[in-house]
């Protein structure tokens, strides 16, 4: 009977464990004023972020993404087989200049917590795959940030479904 107690205390244990939310996120500590400053620009525009950090296990400065002449990776958000966001990655180079790691990490942020795929190939917006220049779009920040957040599907969505009226023809 104790046998059988123990077993199912641990059972319990396990599965409790693997259902329990995400309870911390690890943030490199580079990263961190930078995903405040997106996390005010969410509580501007009246965005929920919160359960969509604790679906990540970290948001980190790597070493491990491609950097050649016509393959550099500056940032990533990494999935897991089933598709779910688990990391969100930058790579080391865009530490180089501080406006490139600005325009990479609201990139990659605006991917996992505004539900953003690329806007364009290259037309000098936050969202775009590549960028001619990031210091184009570090001189025009302020309207930059605010493109970013409108055009967001996740704040587009928000905001269609609180101005649908219902219409009726009698």
């Amino acid at each position: 009977m104790k046998k059988n107690t123990s077993l199912l205390f641990l059972l319990f244990i396990t599965l409790s464990h693997s259902l329990k939310a995400q309870e911390s996120v690890d943030i490199d500590g580079r990263l961190q004023p930078l995903l405040n400053d997106f996390f005010e620009q969410c509580k501007k525009y009246n965005i929920d972020y919160h359960s969509k950090l604790f679906e990540l296990e970290k948001i980190d400065i790597v070493q491990t993404l491609p950097l050649a002449e016509n393959g550099t990776v500056l940032g990533k958000v990494e999935r897991n087989a089933a598709g779910e966001a688990q990391n969100i990655l930058i790579n080391w180079a865009a530490l180089l200049d501080p406006e490139i790691l600005k325009v990479v990490a609201f990139h990659e942020f605006a991917h996992h917590f505004l539900d953003y795929k690329h806007t364009c190939q290259d037309c000098n917006e936050i969202m775009a795959v590549t960028n001619t220049s990031y210091f184009d779009i570090a001189r025009d920040w302020d309207n930059q940030v605010e493109h970013l957040f409108i055009s967001s599907p996740l704040y587009m969505a928000q905001n269609t479904s609180a101005h649908v009226t219902s219409l009726s023809f009698d």
